[in-house]
């Protein structure tokens, strides 16, 4: 399956590269888009999951490392919350 990997700009400033295995992602999350902090987090739960669903159907296994970063991503919002303004960019798409 061709991987993604999505980077996006926190409400603090910081840059961080996700991974998705599947470009279904972009169906969810799109390069130079702002969301608000919970919108993202939704996106990236439903994007994640049926990219995980898709390795399920293509191996027989969900895929963990989308789960991961699924976790990482909800941590990471969870620790910004309250912050002003509390938006994510995605700043860029690869693959």
């Amino acid at each position: 399956m061709p991987e993604v990997y999505f980077t996006v700009l926190w409400p603090d400033g910081a840059q961080e590269r996700c991974y998705s295995p599947s470009t279904v992602i972009k169906n969810h999350i799109a390069e130079g888009a702002s969301y608000s902090l919970d919108e993202f987090v939704g996106k990236a739960r439903t994007g994640l999951g049926e990219a995980s669903d898709r390795v399920a159907a293509r191996y027989g296994f969900a895929c963990s490392s989308a789960m991961a970063e699924l976790a990482r991503i909800e941590a990471r919002a969870s620790a910004l919350a309250g912050t002003k303004p509390a938006s994510v960019r995605c700043i860029k798409i690869e693959g």
